[in-house]
């Protein structure tokens, strides 16, 4: 992000003059720009920009800074333009987009979809913030940048097939890279991306059909999956009491090295070194290297 010099851009005679870019009024439209950019999209609903939003900001001092509505302040709009792709929804669409969740969310989820808080969404609508902190009275903007402003490179090869054709395959790889993705984010912000991870399992799941060749291998992995997140959690003793309860006759063979790298990296977190050692010829590189990842991020 770039740095806060908010006290002086309050007094520059540059910064009155400056242009506010104008948010998005068309979801579908944010959300192409948003792939094309590797960015989330902060969503608003029409009538709560009626009404001030109050932030406080910090500047270079340390110092926070009260904007008495970000509506209407360039700096905070040229700001979260940096960072997302903003976009107002006009009231007249929530019943659409409601019928596009509907009886497929917690009710958390419909309740945040419903309120009138600001939403980070990924570039398929899914919100990923479960709720807005404030600072007293005030939405503390640093925070929430620093917070929500990812580089969503990492998902772009799956959100773009996600988006294009929506069917189990797609849905489950695009599943299990947010998994992979909540390896690389910040910890206050890896719980939120593993909640969207299983809303994506949960979609695939559905999707499952007789018509998949080898279904019982791939309704297992999805299991495995949120095995696995667990471990991106830093919870390795749930992995290995969730890994214990399946019986070894049942498991399918395709799925035997993503056990094996279960087992591992959960031992290596307990640093279990005697056990990690037994299956550590037994990965690839790959799961060898993100394994590592893993280790390194939580210790």
């Amino acid at each position: 992000m770039k740095k806060i010099a908010l006290m002086l851009l309050l007094i520059c005679p540059l910064f009155a003059m400056s242009q506010q870019k104008e948010w998005y009024t068309s979801l579908d439209a944010a959300k192409r720009l948003a792939l094309i950019q590797n960015k989330l999209i902060l969503m608003v609903w029409a009538e709560t920009t009626v009404y001030p939003e109050p932030v406080i900001i910090s500047n270079d001092n340390g110092q926070s800074v009260v904007i008495e509505n970000m509506f209407e302040n360039e700096f905070i709009s040229n700001l979260i333009w940096d960072n997302f792709i903003p976009v107002v929804v006009n009231e007249s669409e929530h019943a659409d987009l409601y019928n596009e969740i509907k009886g497929k969310r917690t009710q958390k989820y419909i309740d945040k979809f419903n309120d009138d808080s600001i939403k980070i969404l990924d570039v398929n609508g899914t919100i990923i913030n479960k709720i807005v902190i404030y600072d007293g009275f005030y939405l503390n903007m640093t925070n929430f940048v620093k917070k929500y402003a990812l580089n969503t490179s990492i998902l772009k090869g799956e959100l773009t097939n996600y988006s294009r054709q929506k069917d189990f395959y797609t849905t489950l790889r695009l599943a299990s890279k947010y998994i992979d993705f909540g390896i690389y984010v910040n910890k206050d912000v890896r719980e939120e991306i593993i909640k969207v991870s299983s809303i994506y399992l949960n979609e695939a799941s559905a999707l499952v059909t007789d018509a998949i060749d080898n279904k019982e291998g791939l309704l297992q992995h999805i299991e495995l999956l949120k095995i696995k997140q667990s471990l991106i959690l830093n919870k390795p003793r749930r992995v290995l009491r969730q890994l214990k309860r399946i019986d070894p006759s049942e498991i399918i063979e395709t799925n035997t090295s993503l056990i094996d790298f279960l087992y591992y990296t959960s031992y290596k977190l307990l640093k279990d070194e005697k056990n990690a050692s037994i299956l550590k010829s037994k990965l690839s590189l790959v799961n060898l290297k993100k394994a590592n990842q893993i280790i390194n991020k939580n210790f």
